[in-house]
């Protein structure tokens, strides 16, 4: 029986060996084209959620192409950076108008110097529209002009 494992043995070992080297006079596989053509992130607009979950990697033997995976996470990191800045720029600005508001609590009210009326035009508002008392027009009349003129 041990003759006889020993025997398959030697086969199996020689048959291997054969199709190793008598393989080698077959034509050398072509390179493989490369699976990226495209970018998978859009270029021309912001990175949305839609865009992150349709994104595929490459794999390679050992995994994930690692220039593609970089240049992936790259591109979220600075978008995600530049909406947090953005983010905290309109919070600060909302914190400031606040604080204003809080300091003056009379900012959005009316103005107590202009009668409570609607508005009705620049030509037309109530404050404004002021009639010309007899006593002013007839200083007016009687004052005489630069230019000589009286006015008739």
């Amino acid at each position: 029986m041990f003759w006889f494992l020993l025997l398959a043995m030697v086969v199996v070992v020689a048959a291997v060996t054969l199709a190793v080297v008598g393989g080698g006079r077959s034509a050398i596989l072509q390179d493989v084209a490369p699976e990226q053509l495209t970018d998978p992130l859009p270029a021309t607009r912001p990175v949305g959620r839609a865009d992150v979950e349709a994104l595929r990697l490459p794999v390679t033997a050992r995994g994930y192409r690692m220039t593609d995976v970089d240049e992936a996470l790259g591109r979220l990191g600075a978008e995600l950076a530049e909406r947090d800045a953005r983010i905290a720029e309109l919070e600060s600005a909302l914190a400031g108008a606040q604080a204003t508001r809080a300091g003056r609590p009379d900012l959005l009210k009316e103005p107590q110097g202009r009668p409570q009326a609607p508005w009705q035009g620049p030509w037309e508002a109530p404050w404004q529209a002021q009639e010309p008392s007899a006593q002013s027009a007839e200083s007016a009349q009687s004052t005489p002009r630069p230019d000589g003129e009286d006015g008739r």
